[in-house]
C-alpha cells in the first residue's frame, strides 16, 4: 500500500544476459530529447505558492484514492493472484482510452495537437491489453464476481479519468503513475513470493508472441524513457513472463512521470528534424494548452484567434 509521504516512486529491476541494470522510474528526462521544434520551447515561469499547494492538494487526493482502491483489493484478492491481476489489468488501460478521447476532442476543436501523445498512450493501452490477454490465458477471469467487478470499476474508472484529464491533465497523470506503481508493487511482490514455483510453469502462449515475435514497433513506443530495441525480453516461463510484466509497469510510472510536465513527452521513435507538418508550424501549436479551461482562455486570447475577430 501506498504511503503519503512517498509519492509514487518506483525501482525496478531489468533483468539482462550477463547483468542487472537498476531502473529507477522517477529518473529525469532530458530536456533536450523532448523539444516540440526547431526552436526549443520558453522555460516555465518558477511555480508560485498557490501552485504548489495546488499539486501537493492533487497529489494528495490522488494517493487516497489509490490507496482506497488498493484495500478493497486487498480485502477481496488476498489470496487469489490471477484474478487481481485480471482487475487490475483491466483497470489499467483504462486511462490511456480517457487521454487519447480527450486529445481528439481538442484537436477536433482545434485546441491542440500533439500526434506523439496519442501514439505513446496507445501503446501503452495495447501492452496493458496484452497483459490482460495474459491473465485471461491464466483463469484471473473464470469468476463472473471478477469480471463483474472488473469491467464497472472500468467504467467509472473511465468517467472519472476524462473530467481530471480536461480539468488537469497533470492530476490525471500523476493518478495513473499510482496506479502503475501499485502494479509495480504487486508483481514485484508476487515475484519474490512464488518465484520459483513460477520457472516451473510454462509461458503462455500470448506472452510469448507478445514480447519475442513479430514487429515490436508498439513495444518500444511506450518506453519513452529508453531508445527503440534497446530492450528485447527472453520468454522461457512464467517467471520471465511476470518480471517484464513488472518492468513493463515501471515503465509506465517513468512516462507517466514525463507527462506531469506540459510538453515534455516525446515518442521514442520521434525527432525533431523528422517532425510532420501535423504537429508544428500549424495555428494548434499556438493554442496548445493545458485543460479544458486553459484550451477555452487560450483559443480566445490566441494572436490567431484576435486576427480572426480583426478581419
Amino acid at each position: 500500500m501506498f504511503s503519503s509521504t512517498k509519492l509514487c516512486s518506483v525501482q525496478a529491476t531489468v533483468l539482462k544476459e550477463n547483468e542487472d541494470e537498476k531502473v529507477v522510474a522517477e529518473e529525469s528526462f532530458r530536456p533536450s530529447t523532448f523539444t516540440h521544434g526547431p526552436e526549443a520551447s520558453p522555460q516555465p515561469s518558477p511555480p508560485t505558492e498557490l501552485d504548489k499547494w495546488v499539486v501537493k492538494l492533487e497529489q494528495s487526493v490522488n494517493v487516497f484514492l489509490t490507496d482506497s482502491v488498493v484495500t478493497i483489493l486487498d480485502a477481496l484478492y488476498h489470496d487469489r493472484d490471477y484474478a487481481r491481476f485480471y482487475v487490475l489489468e483491466t483497470i489499467a488501460r483504462v486511462p490511456y482510452f480517457a487521454f487519447i478521447s480527450v486529445l481528439h476532442l481538442y484537436e477536433s476543436f482545434g485546441w491542440w495537437r500533439r500526434s506523439d501523445y496519442i501514439k505513446v498512450h496507445f501503446a501503452e493501452s495495447w501492452n496493458e491489453m496484452h497483459h490482460l490477454l495474459i491473465m485471461e490465458d491464466l483463469g484471473g477471469n473464470s469468476w463472473w464476481p471478477d469480471r463483474f467487478l472488473a469491467q464497472h470499476m472500468a467504467f467509472f474508472y473511465y468517467i472519472m479519468t476524462v473530467l481530471m484529464y480536461a480539468l488537469s491533465p497533470r492530476m490525471a497523470y500523476h493518478f495513473s503513475e499510482c496506479v502503475e506503481n501499485h502494479a509495480f508493487e504487486t508483481y514485484d511482490k508476487f515475484i519474490k513470493a512464488r518465484g520459483e514455483d513460477l520457472k516451473k510453469m510454462p509461458a503462455p502462449e500470448v506472452a510469448v508472441k507478445y514480447y519475442t515475435e513479430g514487429d515490436l514497433f508498439l513495444f518500444d513506443e511506450f518506453q519513452t524513457s529508453r531508445a527503440p530495441n534497446s530492450r528485447r525480453p527472453k520468454i522461457e516461463n512464467l517467471y520471465d513472463v511476470f518480471m517484464n510484466i513488472r518492468d513493463d509497469e515501471a515503465e509506465h510510472c517513468k512516462t507517466m512521470g514525463a507527462c506531469q510536465t506540459h510538453g515534455n513527452l516525446r515518442s521514442p521513435h520521434s525527432y525533431p528534424e523528422d517532425a510532420s507538418g501535423d504537429d508544428f508550424g500549424s495555428e494548434f501549436r499556438q493554442a496548445d494548452c493545458e485543460g479544458v479551461a486553459d484550451c477555452l482562455d487560450k483559443s480566445v486570447t490566441s494572436p490567431s484567434s484576435k486576427q480572426k475577430q480583426n478581419i
